[in-house]
């Protein structure tokens, strides 16, 4: 390839993305200043907080300005090198951004086993799963015969924490849109039991099924989602209860209900003595290499278990990412260039 693409932000969203919110774009490829290298990149990560970063608005990092590459990570081959540690053909991630090529300061990059498929340093061996290690051990503080209730189920977050979960002794049940996703939730992630929210017109008729799999109440909601969900979930949380909250998918597009729920959901927090708190997990990245060491091995003997949905071209991206923050997505959501 003779020249770079890139998906740039070309106006921001009015509610939930759409196609003309992103523009294909080409350039030079560039070229590494001192201690850069250049990385040709083969996967992008799809995550659902880059639907924060279209917003121009104040939050844990910078938004995307009008015109600027779409952030994200990627994974690729070094094609150039201008730094020590790196050399031609080296495996690489790092934020790439949603491009082909990309120069990245070798501080700010990390090599990769060759060894290793790509994509893994995306999804369950990547920021997915290192946010779901991190919270579980940090933030729900799991104990064995409590139960742990997670959305969003069969995505890259969801599944890793319910397989932790499991393996430490909890009773896990997953909430997931659609009977296949909850299929595969219990057949190849060990969840207990699986929901349908698509299934229950309202947060009442999701609470009543809820409580028919968690008859001793909720130990641990993993929030991913909020919403529908969270409201049913919120009645059931038992005292000294554990909320990591990782993300609120639902309510990325500015879709929140009219009705102030509020005053309902801070006084469950008071009386039952609930330990709510907000998941970002890049202020934990120095525990990332006790992550790889402990997860690597069980992904690599199937012990964990993982799902990719993979787009394939650059020019796929926006509206793979727009069926994700639907839902459209199974598990992981990648780009392969």
């Amino acid at each position: 390839m003779s020249d770079m693409q890139s998906i740039t932000l070309a106006r921001r969203p009015s509610g939930a993305p759409v196609p003309q919110d992103f523009a294909l774009t080409t350039g030079p490829i560039p070229q590494p200043s001192q201690g850069e290298i250049v990385v040709e990149v083969s996967h992008l990560s799809l995550d659902p907080y880059m639907r924060g970063r279209m917003d121009d608005v104040k939050s844990y990092a910078p938004s995307v300005n009008l015109g600027e590459t779409m952030t994200g990570q990627g994974v690729g081959r070094v094609i150039a090198s201008n730094a020590a540690g790196f050399e031609v053909g080296d495996l690489a991630t790092g934020m790439t951004g949603w491009a082909s090529h990309a120069a990245l300061k070798a501080t700010e990059a990390r090599k990769l086993d060759t060894n290793l498929k790509p994509s893994l340093a995306l999804g369950v061996l990547g920021m997915p799963g290192f946010t779901a290690w991190t919270g579980l051990r940090k933030y729900c503080r799991p104990q064995a015969g409590e139960t742990l209730v997670i959305a969003a189920a069969t995505g890259p977050v969801g599944a890793m924490v319910g397989q932790l979960a499991k393996a430490a002794g909890l009773r896990t049940i997953a909430i997931a849109g659609g009977a296949e996703k909850c299929a595969i939730a219990k057949e190849q992630f060990g969840f207990d039991e699986a929901l349908d929210h698509r299934a229950y017109e309202d947060a009442g008729a999701l609470r009543n099924a809820l409580a028919d799999v968690a008859p001793d109440g909720v130990d641990i909601y993993w929030e991913n989602v909020a919403g529908k969900v969270l409201e049913a979930v919120m009645p059931l949380m038992n005292v000294g209860g554990r909320i990591p909250v990782c993300g609120m998918i639902s309510w990325y597009g500015g879709a929140e209900e009219s009705q102030d729920r509020l005053p309902s959901m801070w006084r469950s927090i008071l009386v039952k003595r609930l330990h709510v708190s907000g998941l970002i997990i890049f202020d934990h990245w120095d525990d990332y290499p006790a992550f790889l060491a402990e997860v690597a091995p069980k992904v690599l003997s199937g012990e964990i278990k993982y799902l990719e949905d993979v787009a394939q071209g650059l020019a796929a991206a926006p509206e793979a990412f727009i069926s994700m923050l639907k839902g459209g997505n199974t598990g992981k959501q990648i780009v392969a260039l």
